[in-house]
């Protein structure tokens, strides 16, 4: 089976993580920034890393990008280079295209000229940090659309020693339990019948509303 393989233009802090990240689970990263001292940083630590201006269409076209499963195009202050790198790549064919975008304004353009995904890191990040701090009993919060999350959160006092069946979460409190953790291992095939465990962590998903209520 082929390593998939990733783009990833602008090598500032997210990008750098998000090139690191693919190339950890096993994917071919190309790393691409127009300053040298970024491109050092990163060699060692991606499958190719090169210092090149990826606001020039004919660079975009010159790395073979058709062939990508995938662009990330990581840089946001420099919206001409953004919007050009979106906008080249979805032209030669790349399947999927995921933008950062700096305002609403450059998240509209990057939407209209095809960008797949478009992101606010700096945002997403500030909610998730802001909705963890609100409830600390959650030890993590993704958010899966603007109304529905999924959460860890230490088993609720009141659910030790039953099972998922006596609770019937899904009745009473409208979330789904999709797994537990004990420690670092990972159940997601729960026996309804089996009693739950002081200490587990318990992975939920459901409306934010109703795992606020828990």
């Amino acid at each position: 089976m082929m390593k998939k393989q990733y783009a990833v233009f602008g090598l500032g802090s997210f990008g750098e993580s998000v090139a690191i990240a693919l190339q950890d689970l096993g994917c071919e990263v190309i790393a691409v920034d127009d300053n040298m001292e970024r491109i050092e940083d990163i060699a060692n630590s991606v499958s190719y890393a090169m210092k090149a201006d990826f606001g020039d269409p004919d660079v975009i076209r010159s790395l073979g990008t058709r062939n990508l499963d995938g662009v990330v195009v990581a840089v946001a202050d420099n919206m001409e280079s953004s919007i050009m790198a979106t906008l080249v790549c979805k032209e030669i064919g790349v399947p999927y295209v995921i933008a950062k975008a700096k305002n609403d304004l450059h998240a509209t353009v990057l939407r209209k000229i095809g960008a797949d995904a478009v992101i606010f890191p700096e945002k997403e990040m500030g909610k998730r940090l802001a909705k963890n701090l609100m409830s600390a009993n959650f030890a993590d919060w993704i958010a899966l659309s603007p109304d529905y999350s999924l959460v860890e959160t230490v088993i609720p006092k009141n659910w030790i020693g039953k099972s998922l069946e006596e609770l019937d979460v899904r009745k009473k409190y409208g979330i789904n339990v999709v797994g537990i953790k004990v420690g670092e291992a990972v159940e997601v095939n729960l026996d309804p019948k089996k009693s739950l465990e002081d200490g587990i962590v318990m992975i939920l998903v459901g409306a934010n509303e109703a795992l606020e209520k828990i």
